[in-house]
């Protein structure tokens, strides 16, 4: 059966990974627009983080429900989903594959819109932020919309029906798509929600339990003004990583697309 849409009645639903750009949207819901949510989790079962966000993920739960009690009344079970079990869409498959060619994002893009499209989803809420290079892809895409919930966010437009950007996106919401983690740690701050914000967790390859400082989002935590939650050992490691692997990373990417394309 399809899922309905959201309505001022009916809970938000929120892709929630226990990090920090999903964490801020979850608190604005909860303790600003005070509206139910129904958080996702898309599993990846071979991912070395996913113990820790789901784990992460109930800390935060918890310390909500205890903190804030109006929260257990808007706080809905978390919906967990299997990435291994969620069938390949030709068209998204293409999607991506055409998306690529502009510039790299990961699979994980595929698996959201796929598990939505295969559900009846119509409006997840997806933390894309300023700095996020979803942000840059879709800047000309998406327009302004108001939510049924009563707040403003953002959508790719239906306008641009029959692109490979609409195809792939056209099941999300954007509602941090104006703002970088630094304004979140400000709004956050000023709300009280910093200790909050601290049990967040980024890092999908960790090392002894602390991020590793080397993989996609130990990056872009360091590279968009949170460098502070990666241990000082490992933001070491990772100025040598940025500047020395990482910038073969791309070109190698391309090569061996192209390779495949010869073959």
């Amino acid at each position: 059966m399809d899922a309905p849409r959201a309505t001022a009645a009916s809970p938000v639903r929120l892709l929630w990974t226990g990090g920090w750009d999903s964490t801020f949207r979850l608190l604005q819901l909860l303790l600003l627009h005070r509206v139910e949510v129904a958080p996702i989790y898309l599993q990846d079962a071979t991912r070395a983080s996913t113990r820790i966000e789901l784990d992460t993920i109930a800390r935060i739960g918890d310390r909500l429900r205890k903190q804030y009690p109006h929260t257990r009344a808007l706080l809905q079970p978390l919906l967990i989903a299997e990435a291994a079990d969620v069938a390949d869409d030709e068209d998204i498959a293409d999607a991506l594959r055409d998306v690529r060619k502009r510039v790299y994002i990961g699979n994980q893009y595929a698996w959201l819109s796929s598990f939505c499209k295969r559900n009846g989803i119509h409006d997840v809420e997806l933390c894309v932020h300023v700095d996020d290079k979803v942000q840059t892809l879709l800047h000309a895409f998406v327009a302004e919309t108001e939510h049924p919930a009563g707040y403003r966010t953002v959508r790719v437009d239906p306008k641009h029906a029959g692109t490979a950007e609409f195809e792939l996106f056209r099941y999300f919401s954007f509602p941090v798509f104006r703002i970088d983690k630094l304004d979140m740690a400000r709004q956050a701050d000023a709300e009280g929600w910093s200790p909050l914000m601290d049990m967040t967790w980024f890092c999908h390859t960790p090392s002894r339990g602390r991020p590793c400082g080397l993989c996609g989002p130990c990056v872009y935590t360091i590279e968009e003004g949170l460098a502070h939650r990666v241990p000082a050992s490992r933001r070491a490691l990772s100025f040598f990583y940025r500047r020395l692997a990482l910038p073969l990373k791309g070109p190698l990417r391309q090569a061996r697309a192209a390779l495949r394309g010869e073959r």
